[in-house]
């Protein structure tokens, strides 16, 4: 059973035998910095306000899309999409599938799931040389578990493993929150904070 299983099966506690006072100094709700990778991603991504939806299978991630769209009233609505292989996955759903800023949503995959912080890695394959500001603001994205990395050291490696023909450009993170100020890399430069789905797939 993954950690992600777990994690919705089972109400996560510190562990019995850590000192209380390394618990006091982290805070109660933040990530064990020794968990699985899995693990720190989704509390990370929770901390961080994003909607988790984690599927067992495409069964599940059908459901759970539907749900977004019920919740939200975004039936025969149009989507920002630059994916023909997840308008084919989407399909029936009486979505119209364009490119506009205007859209209800942007729908996306994107190159991975960033454990440290719970931020998302995208490039030029998902959004081309779009900046973040110029996409409709909410946005759902589908992944699988397969996709999560510990650092965006990784995920960048990960990256020019995958793609040594041509690396892709306009690398650059999702957080899905205001940055704080005073606190920023050159990751996420001129981000914005969106509503932000993620469909997690479990392929592991």
């Amino acid at each position: 059973m993954s950690i992600l299983k777990k994690l919705f099966k089972q109400k996560i506690s510190p562990s019995a035998d850590k000192p209380k006072s390394s618990i006091k100094e982290r805070g109660k709700y933040m990530p064990d910095v020794t968990a699985p990778a899995d693990e720190r991603f989704t509390k990370h991504f929770i901390l961080n306000g994003g909607k988790f939806l984690y599927c067992i299978d495409m069964g599940e991630v059908h459901e759970s899309f539907d749900n977004i769209l019920l919740e939200n009233d975004w039936y025969e609505q149009d989507v920002y999409c630059l994916d023909s292989k997840l308008e084919n996955l989407f399909k029936g759903y009486n979505l119209n599938f364009g490119r506009e800023k205007e859209s209800k949503f942007f729908l996306s995959t994107c190159e991975n799931l960033i454990a440290d912080d719970g931020s998302l890695l995208i490039s030029s394959n998902q959004i081309k040389e779009k900046k973040l500001k110029e996409l409709p603001q909410n946005l759902v994205i589908f992944a699988t578990t397969s996709q999560i990395v510990n650092s965006i050291g990784e995920g960048l490696r990960g990256i020019k493993k995958k793609n040594t023909g041509q690396i892709p450009t306009n690398i650059t993170t999702i957080k899905n929150f205001e940055p704080k100020e005073g606190v920023k890399d050159f990751m996420s430069y001129g981000s914005s904070a969106k509503n932000l789905y993620l469909l997690l797939l479990e392929d592991l």
